[in-house]
């Protein structure tokens, strides 16, 4: 689809908004396609985390944790299989501190799904990864969001269902989304979470002999009244899924 290209000159002027909603509808329809249209596969998932106690931008090393992401029949399997280099029993879900998931696919599906009625707004050209790129300012009201924020409790998970915004970068020829970000709105005053915001990158990686747009990396910021929490996400060594599938874990250096 060509619905991107535009003259030269026109470079630094802001489309025309019938040229907007085409190109938002072009990366509606290629983010919606996007799940089905990954291959089953494993990856790598490596993940820094830190933390800061002092709530004034001093962090420290948390630990580092070795995840094998599988991703079969749209699904997402977190297997935690190393913490700080050692091997763990325990489960991704059940660590303290920070965790996500969500990054392949479902995060595009809740923004560009129609029924979370996004209202997009045209912010600027741009450049990612030596492709040019349109971006855009979206927001989703709580009444249409399926985004929600989980805070463990001795009782179980306390869940908020929360707003959300932030940028959507796509591909100018392509539709391809390259770079988002996605920032609790709406969270209840009398939430433990006061703040949270995830930022995923998209790169092209061979899986099976064939090139995928997938996540090379994410950061995500979390912020409670007592504690400020920071992960920092690699997705490395992609290849096709299999039931016996093996995977190497290294430190992350």
């Amino acid at each position: 689809m060509g619905l991107f290209l535009c003259a030269a000159s026109a470079w630094a002027q802001a489309p025309a908004a019938e040229e907007t909603r085409a190109m938002i509808e072009t990366s509606r329809h290629t983010a919606l396609a996007y799940s089905q249209s990954l291959p089953d596969f494993v990856c790598t998932q490596l993940v820094h985390r830190f933390v800061d106690t002092t709530r004034r931008g001093l962090w420290r090393v948390l630990d580092n944790l070795s995840i094998k992401l599988s991703y079969f029949e749209q699904m997402e399997d977190h297997k935690l299989v190393t913490v700080d280099g050692k091997p763990t029993g325990k489960l991704y879900s059940d660590l303290d501190g920070a965790v996500t998931v969500g990054e392949f696919g479902s995060v595009l599906r809740q923004i560009f799904d129609p029924a979370s009625r996004a209202v997009f707004t045209w912010e600027k050209w741009g450049k990612f990864n030596k492709r040019s790129t349109a971006v855009f300012l979206y927001r989703v009201d709580m009444s249409n969001s399926t985004y929600s924020l989980a805070f463990r409790v001795p009782m179980g998970l306390n869940r908020a269902k929360v707003a959300y915004s932030g940028i959507v970068e796509v591909d100018r020829e392509t539709g391809d989304v390259l770079h988002l970000t996605y920032a609790a709105e709406g969270i209840p005053k009398s939430y433990p979470i006061q703040l949270a915001k995830t930022t995923v990158k998209y790169g092209f990686a061979d899986v099976g002999g064939k090139e995928y747009l997938l996540p090379v990396a994410s950061e995500t910021e979390m912020r409670s009244r007592d504690l400020w929490a920071r992960n920092s996400v690699e997705f490395r060594e992609y290849r096709k899924y299999s039931a016996d599938s093996t995977i190497s874990f290294g430190d992350g250096k």
